[in-house]
């Protein structure tokens, strides 16, 4: 029975995992397909997180609520090309220091100070977490996009045959793609 029951623990987090794969898939293809929406639902979480760190959470350091908002201001640079997040730019780069540099001095407050672990969990869920997941799960909606604008030393068709089909499209689909082909393989037609 002991063995049995881990057998089952073990079937149930697979479960647990492949339905989790399954949302974010599902996820950014809405992304992928709503970009202008996403854009503006990102803007609002981003806007409303800076609110919430300012009003609310007032009592917490001045350092802890003002790298919250050099972390969200980086958040509304990297906006301004949205569909379009360059790995390699220096917005992107910033927000993952950023990010790393909130967290540390998130984990060094909470360790001094008691709060209860629903109160912290929420805390970062949505002042923390939010924003860089939604940023994580639209990558792969910029791949799809017609350039609309060109910036000095991009060239889209140069750009693609000189990279290749994999230089462009490194984005979650294509991850979350495999695996889905890794898993369930589609079957072939017979004609």
């Amino acid at each position: 029975m002991y063995l049995l029951s881990w057998l089952l623990l073990f079937i149930q987090m697979a479960f647990i995992m492949l339905a989790i794969i399954a949302g974010l898939y599902y996820l950014a293809e809405l992304i992928e397909e709503y970009t202008v929406a996403t854009s503006r639902i990102i803007k609002y979480m981003t806007f409303s997180t800076a609110v919430i760190g300012l009003y609310i959470f007032e009592c917490f350091p001045t350092c802890m609520i003002g790298m919250g908002l050099c972390t969200n201001l980086v958040c509304f640079g990297l906006l301004q090309t949205f569909p379009l997040v360059m790995l390699t730019s220096l917005n992107f780069i910033l927000l993952c220091g950023l990010v790393e540099v909130n967290h540390y001095l998130e984990f060094q407050f909470f360790a001094e100070e008691y709060y209860p672990f629903s109160e912290v969990l929420a805390y970062f869920t949505f002042c923390l977490w939010i924003i860089p997941f939604a940023f994580f799960v639209s990558l792969s909606a910029g791949e799809n996009v017609l350039p609309s604008t060109m910036q000095p030393g991009d060239d889209m068709v140069s750009n693609y045959f000189t990279k290749g089909k994999w230089g462009k499209c490194l984005g979650i689909l294509v991850v979350f793609s495999f695996i889905k082909e890794a898993i369930l393989p589609s079957r072939q037609k017979i004609y």
